[in-house]
């Protein structure tokens, strides 16, 4: 399994996983030890470097050409796996052992948060816009949300999110979900909310109907 990932063809992955392991080296280096010429290890090299994934420096020597060294730019930490959402919710799960009304106030707490930063955005719109702007927080939360009205008459949205940003969190601890409906609730307070489909009971997305007040009443 590659170390990086693959958003990237195998060579320049490779590339970069070599400089991770490394810190610096010159292209005839990375070459070697990839088993490749040093002209194709420029060659790959050179995108990475146009892309903002590697830097380098030259440093002279007593003689000849200066040497180039590559280094990993800090962007390119973003190819490599990260292990955030284990670690948050395995602290999480210490934390519930050790006082489940801390781990549940936590939540209460990132919900509040949520709530009024969503509700300087919402100010001032109607119905439709507040729905259709707090899809475009949670989009861009990292949700892939997205609102389109129902065909009910009712006046009222559909809000499907496609991706779960606290998946492995959500899967073992039920606040999450609780804190994420009462988020939706407490910004649209003019409006019914109920979860319809859920990506930790098997759906493919978490999808919320949204109708107004007065249509359900």
């Amino acid at each position: 399994m590659d170390q990086v990932t693959t958003e990237l063809p195998p060579a320049r992955r490779a590339l970069l996983e070599a400089l991770r392991r490394c810190g610096e080296a010159r292209a005839d280096q990375l070459a070697d030890g990839l088993g490749i010429t040093a002209s194709a290890a420029r060659q790959h090299l050179g995108p990475l470097a146009e892309s903002g994934l590697v830097e380098h420096r030259d440093e002279r020597g007593r003689r000849g050409r200066p040497r180039r060294l590559y280094r990993l730019a800090p962007a390119a930490d973003a190819h490599f796996p990260k292990a955030y959402e284990e670690l948050t919710s395995e602290l999480l799960s210490f934390v519930g052992a050790e006082d489940p009304g801390l781990l549940e106030r936590a939540f209460e707490h990132r919900r509040a948060a949520r709530v009024a930063n969503a509700r300087t955005r919402l100010e001032g719109l109607d119905f439709g816009g507040r729905v259709r702007e707090l899809a475009a927080i949670l989009d861009e939360a990292g949700y892939l949300a997205e609102a389109e009205p129902l065909d009910d008459g009712s006046g009222g949205y559909r809000i499907s999110e496609h991706n779960c940003a606290i998946l492995a969190v959500a899967r073992r601890h039920a606040h999450a979900c609780t804190s994420e409906l009462g988020f939706l609730q407490e910004v649209l307070p003019d409006a019914h909310v109920r979860r319809v489909a859920h990506i930790v009971s098997g759906s493919t997305a978490c999808v919320y109907e949204v109708r107004p007040l007065r249509a359900v009443g």
